[in-house]
């Protein structure tokens, strides 16, 4: 019913916990192993779109006076219900992004909209998104990629190289990371002094004799 203490849908049980209890951000991120940001992310609707909301209750998941009690107690923490079954321990091996030959063509043009409408993502993500490669995201930037004239930015989860919800939480890393670089941006701006505020030197009166001129009269 769930792999390491956390439920089988961590993403889809948030959005239910989100929406259907009073609980902190907090103590959803702890239960289903997500970052506080990201479930802020499902409350604002930036994180997550399109996902049904999974009960927990209904499940087996989550005790409903698990709940209350915690909604009561924000220092508490959610603990999952004893499971029923006993299930065997599976190791899952993750295997590297594989793409079927008729999908790889359309690489370029994912790239090419990503580029386009999201350029405040990493190509390190970009990469892990349709599986490409930086040289190949750099030629497409700098416009010169082998194809570049025939090139159509067409969204990635339409040409079937991720999810919805891959996008979505990408997309959702790259706006926080983008916005604490920004805060970042703004403090140091306020640590330095414009120029307008810092007090220029006197300049020496126009009758003080510059060194080694004599004195007339």
């Amino acid at each position: 019913m769930a792999t390491d203490n956390k439920p089988l849908m961590p993403k889809a049980t948030a959005v239910w916990l989100v929406d259907n209890t009073s609980l902190s951000f907090e103590q959803i991120a702890d239960f289903c192993g997500l970052h506080p940001l990201e479930v802020k992310g499902i409350a604002d609707e930036d994180v997550a779109k399109g996902i049904k909301g999974l009960d927990p209750v209904a499940t087996g998941t989550l005790a409903r006076e698990e709940i209350e009690k915690c909604e009561q107690d924000r220092t508490k923490r959610l603990k999952m219900a004893p499971a029923k079954y006993k299930m065997p321990a599976v190791k899952i091996k993750r295997a590297p992004r594989y793409t079927p030959v008729s999908k790889r063509q359309d690489k370029p043009d994912a790239v090419y909209w990503l580029l386009r409408n999201h350029p405040e993502i990493a190509d390190a993500e970009i990469i892990k998104l349709v599986g490409t490669t930086k040289a190949t995201i750099q030629k497409i930037r700098e416009h010169s990629h082998w194809n570049a004239s025939n090139l159509k930015a067409v969204d990635p989860v339409t040409l079937g190289l991720c999810s919805q919800i891959e996008l979505d939480l990408t997309v959702g890393r790259a706006a926080v990371k983008r916005e604490r670089a920004l805060k970042r941006a703004a403090k140091m701006g306020e640590a330095l002094k414009p120029l307008a505020a810092t007090p220029a030197e006197p300049s020496p009166a126009a009758d003080t004799p510059l060194p080694n001129e004599p004195n007339e009269g």
